[in-house]
């Protein structure tokens, strides 16, 4: 794996990327779901409710893949592969 400027791994700079940004975008949401309801949209505040669902799945699958990726760097046996999980079922269509 090569490295950015930051000094970190560019998987790793990546699934922080990721997770930061969803986990904000979780935060903003709440904002638009309250306008929405505050406007009688429920079915608008529906949709940004399912948004911050997403966004939440991806920070917990961001933090999986690195819980394992430091466990892989410090030579935990334990550290299985890295495997899809929820949001890639969630994106094929398929759950369970």
């Amino acid at each position: 794996m090569g490295t950015r400027n930051t000094g970190f791994e560019d998987l790793v700079y990546d699934l922080i990327s990721v997770q930061y940004h969803g986990l904000k975008t979780g935060h903003d949401l709440r904002r638009f779901v309250e306008d929405a309801e505050a406007a009688g949209e429920e079915e608008i505040a529906a949709f940004f409710r399912a948004m911050m669902r997403q966004d939440g799945i991806r920070a917990r699958r961001c933090q999986d893949f690195l819980n394992r990726l430091t466990a892989r760097a410090n030579g935990s046996p334990s550290a299985g592969p890295l495997v899809a999980g929820p949001l890639s079922r969630e994106r094929s269509g398929t759950t369970g």
